[in-house]
């Protein structure tokens, strides 16, 4: 009789033990526990050490962390009809562990639709140009709009970046040609410049030149100087025609003297 006493006793001891133990909940810092008792809502406990009354109360966990998410490739139609496939990466965080248990039934998926469908819908909304050349602003329209679909399921959207652009490839050789134009253009319009840079400072030392002649032959001296570096190098150099100038005026002046007439006798001394 006293063996099946002390065997009862042991044995509510022993279950004693286990609904104490299931009674006490530890949470990390990272989660909360949403309490429901007979059903109802409590509210979110923790972090720490608390007690669950077992059998009339329930914990839900819920992570409190920041989560990464890959949005899956969204083939899109641009809105100047070009075919692109997208995707981005979305970043958010539970913020009220009770709305996100009891608005919501699966948060994580719930979020992972609406990145989806928005990341469509805005994409469509734009052109290609402006979702290669404006990446933040897109971000930004994306992280906005998601957030406040999110928000009554106690979800902050905090950050959401467009990752990859894949364009068809006839789409890419269209874009390597007009870059590829612009840079010729760009080229063309530097060559001009300097061109026309160039045309200036030739005029200003043409002027100098000018008032002082004789620092015309100093310049043909000193390129003679440079070209004569080479020893083995033939030398084609223009004569000027302003150095032989004295020469031509001395022997024209010859010439003339020359073939002029000479002057007639004077008629006074004829008798």
């Amino acid at each position: 009789m006293e063996l099946a006493l002390l065997a009862c006793l042991a044995v509510l001891a022993f279950i004693a033990l286990m609904v104490l133990l299931s009674a006490i909940k530890i949470v990390p810092e990272y989660e909360r526990g949403v309490i429901f008792r007979l059903g109802r809502l409590v509210g979110a406990r923790g972090p720490g050490l608390f007690l669950v009354i077992p059998v009339f109360e329930r914990m839900v966990r819920v992570d409190t962390r920041v989560i990464t998410m890959d949005v899956p490739v969204q083939e899109v139609i641009t809105l100047d009809n070009v075919t692109i496939k997208v995707n981005a990466v979305l970043y958010f965080q539970v913020i009220n562990p009770n709305w996100a248990v009891t608005k919501v039934m699966d948060y994580i998926r719930a979020t992972m639709q609406i990145a989806q469908t928005t990341l469509r819908s805005v994409v469509g909304q734009v052109e290609l140009d402006e979702l290669l050349a404006q990446r933040e602003k897109i971000n930004q329209k994306l992280q906005q709009i998601i957030d406040e679909q999110t928000e009554p399921w106690g979800i902050k959207v905090t950050i959401v970046e467009v990752k990859d652009v894949e364009l068809p490839q006839n789409m890419q050789r269209a874009m390597a040609k007009q870059a590829e134009a612009e840079r010729e253009k760009r080229a063309k319009l530097i060559h001009a410049d300097g061109e026309l840079q160039a045309s200036r400072t030739l005029a200003q030392a043409a002027e100098v030149i000018a008032s002082e002649p004789v620092s015309l032959q100093l310049r043909y001296l000193q390129t003679l100087t440079e070209i004569a570096v080479e020893k083995n190098s033939t030398i084609i150099f223009p004569l000027p025609v302003e150095t032989l100038k004295p020469f031509i005026d001395a022997v024209s002046r010859q010439a003339y003297n020359d073939v002029a007439p000479a002057p007639a006798p004077s008629r006074g001394g004829e008798r």
